[in-house]
């Protein structure tokens, strides 16, 4: 009686350990998973969030989130509109930097929409925006934040430029749509 006792407690044991060991491989497997797909995003959530599990179910919840949405290729023709919007935005950069700026927060906001992004506010964009564009995102936060000083005296013309620049990283990465392009090679 006590061998079979002895066997099943190392049996219970052993099965324990191998449940133990196989969440461990998965939850490793899902962290650095995470950490490829969000890039910095990953550390600045960890950094924000309680602790390194609440930051990856917030993280997974975004991409939960991301998978609900529309998100839809943009025909040539409304690339190249796009891409004339952002030329213009740019020269107005010359006469009104601060003018220009918030134009190209709203021409984002504007190319977001039609992507099929909600726009409902600047924090819930960023949180969309960070499950396929996390590598640009801390441009978009930059600029924005360059944008909300726009018109006092503590923003620079330097500082307005590179809100500009800022903003085009994202404008360009939203602009481009491989979907698209590999559309059109199979028609």
């Amino acid at each position: 009686m006590d061998t079979k006792w002895t066997i099943v407690v190392i049996v219970v044991a052993v099965i324990v350990v191998a449940a133990l060991v196989a969440l461990a491989v998965r939850n490793m497997a899902q962290r650095r998973r995470l950490q490829e797909r969000f890039g910095p995003e990953y550390e600045r959530t960890v950094e924000a969030e309680d602790s390194r599990r609440a930051a990856e179910r917030d993280l997974a919840a975004r991409e939960k989130r991301h998978e609900d949405l529309e998100i839809r290729p943009l025909p040539s023709t409304v690339r190249d509109r796009y891409a004339r919007d952002w030329a213009s935005v740019q020269e107005h950069f010359v006469d009104s930097p601060d003018r220009a700026v918030g134009e190209a927060d709203r021409l984002v906001t504007t190319l977001m929409s039609e992507r099929g992004y909600p726009t409902e506010g600047y924090e819930q964009q960023s949180r969309d925006l960070s499950v396929e564009h996390a590598r640009t995102l801390e441009h978009y936060r930059t600029a924005h934040e360059i944008n909300g000083r726009a018109g006092s005296r503590d923003t620079s013309t330097e500082e307005l430029r590179s809100a500009m620049v800022h903003y085009r990283a994202l404008f360009e990465e939203l602009l481009k749509d491989d979907t698209t392009s590999s559309d059109e090679g199979r028609r």
